[in-house]
């Protein structure tokens, strides 16, 4: 207790304090020694042990746990931040690397249990506020707190780095996660704009049931997204939405484009119906051709068209036959079934004109040839001539590889020739013969170019 202090004590009792100070003056020395430290611990007063010392190891403690406490403070905030990245990963990523990132976090989370109990457990040991703290115990709570704080600290630098290295993770959660609810009302927008455009299509008097059946599809997968990822997750969430976002669109622009695919089938039967009418009359005058093939030609030439009136009219009845399946399907709005239809009455005519015309053409080269075959020998012969020049250019011997075939073709070319004399000359063996010996000739020209062109 300071002299300021007891100032007051004395003018309010003055008697009784000069009576005590006198009867100690009384006292022998030896009473008197034990008695003074009584008389100044008596009256509530504060011990002067210590003195400033004292004091300042009591404020060197309190600040010591006011360091501790802004640690504390630090570290339980950052965890709490990091908790926040760590369950945005959970959400997003179940990768290994983001398995092992959630245990160490988790590792982590028990050493800061750690360092928080020793930190509150020094707190609660030491009441810096006692009137009557002991230095000593002052001393030992400073050393205890400064070791809580400073363990606070290190935990708190593994913390901070062990975020430093969630960066790519985390970074990639959050952008799945931006992409999230973008994604599904983009999805939710889709569906409505397929509700829609067969809504219109529907009024114009098309059915579109299987559009419709394939919309209807899609509702559970609607309900899904709108549970949200919390239940299925963010991945999941993530492509059920660009599914259905890509299923709806196509519905829509199927749905868009239905009353020109109505229109364009109505078109294809109207065309394919005429065709087939005209092919009826056409495959009429193949009779007649092979009538004269047969009047003036060789069997050669012509046995292999025998089949071709019998054939020409199974197609086209067959082709009259799909028109009518094709039809009804299209009445019955059975797009696909009318399309596959079709298509298969095109395939019927086109093989049919194509046997139809062979007939045709065939007595026109025959004719042609029969006139005079020295045209195609000669455009035989210059095909194999201009073929022996460009093997021979910048060499004085040609390759066996290019010599070889040229010469055969120069042999095939004289026995097709031979083959024209006699009564009844084969001439579309020889047409044939001089087709395929000028295709080798010309696969042997396509070789030297192409070796020419690497080489260069």
């Amino acid at each position: 207790m300071t002299a300021t202090h007891a100032r007051p004590q004395a003018k309010a009792g003055g008697g009784s304090v000069v009576r005590d100070v006198l009867t100690l003056m009384l006292l022998p020395v030896p009473l008197l020694a034990a008695a003074l430290p009584a008389a100044f611990a008596g009256g509530g007063t504060r011990r002067w042990f210590g003195g400033r010392g004292g004091e300042n190891q009591r404020a060197d403690a309190q600040a010591a746990k006011d360091a501790a406490a802004a640690a504390f403070y630090e570290l339980d905030t950052a965890q709490r931040d990091l908790l926040i990245s760590i369950e945005t990963i959970t959400a997003v990523d179940s990768s290994p690397r983001a398995r092992q990132a959630i245990d160490d976090f988790a590792a982590l989370g028990r050493r800061i249990d750690e360092v928080s109990h020793g930190y509150i457990t020094a707190v609660d040991a030491h009441d810096l506020d006692r009137h009557d703290l002991e230095p000593s115990v002052a001393g030992h709570a400073l050393s205890e707190l400064t070791k809580a704080k400073d363990e606070l600290v290190r935990v708190k630098g593994e913390l901070d780095r062990f975020a430093q290295g969630l960066g790519p993770l985390l970074g990639s959660a959050e952008t799945q996660l931006a992409r999230l609810a973008p994604a599904v009302e983009r999805a939710r927008q889709a569906l409505l704009g397929a509700s829609n455009a067969l809504d219109a299509v529907r009024a114009s008097g098309l059915r579109a049931d299987d559009l419709a059946a394939r919309l209807a599809a899609l509702a559970p997968e609607l309900t899904r997204l709108n549970q949200g990822a919390g239940r299925h997750g963010v991945p999941d969430t993530l492509q059920r939405a660009d599914q259905v976002l890509r299923d709806a669109e196509a519905i829509r622009a199927e749905a868009d484009r239905l009353p020109e695919r109505a229109a364009e089938i109505d078109r294809r039967l109207v065309s394919l119906r005429t065709r087939a009418q005209a092919l009826t009359t056409r495959a009429g005058s193949v009779e007649p051709v092979l009538s004269e093939l047969r009047r003036r030609f060789s069997a050669a030439c012509w046995q292999d068209l025998q089949p071709v009136p019998e054939q020409a009219a199974v197609n086209i009845r067959q082709a009259e036959e799909k028109l009518a399946e094709a039809t009804k399907a299209r009445d019955e709005q059975r797009w696909p079934d009318a399309t596959a239809q079709l298509s298969t009455v095109r395939a019927l005519l086109n093989a049919t004109d194509e046997a139809v015309s062979a007939a045709g053409d065939r007595l026109q080269r025959l004719d042609a040839v029969a006139k005079d075959p020295q045209q195609e020998i000669q455009r035989t012969r210059f095909a194999i001539r201009d073929a022996q020049r460009l093997a021979m250019a910048g060499r004085n011997t040609p390759d066996p590889r290019h010599a070889r075939p040229l010469d055969d073709a120069v042999s095939r070319l004289d026995r097709a020739l031979a083959g024209l004399e006699g009564r009844h000359p084969d001439y579309w063996h020889f047409l044939t013969e001089t087709e395929a010996v000028r295709r080798s000739v010309a696969r042997v020209v396509s070789d030297i170019r192409e070796e020419r062109g690497a080489g260069a």
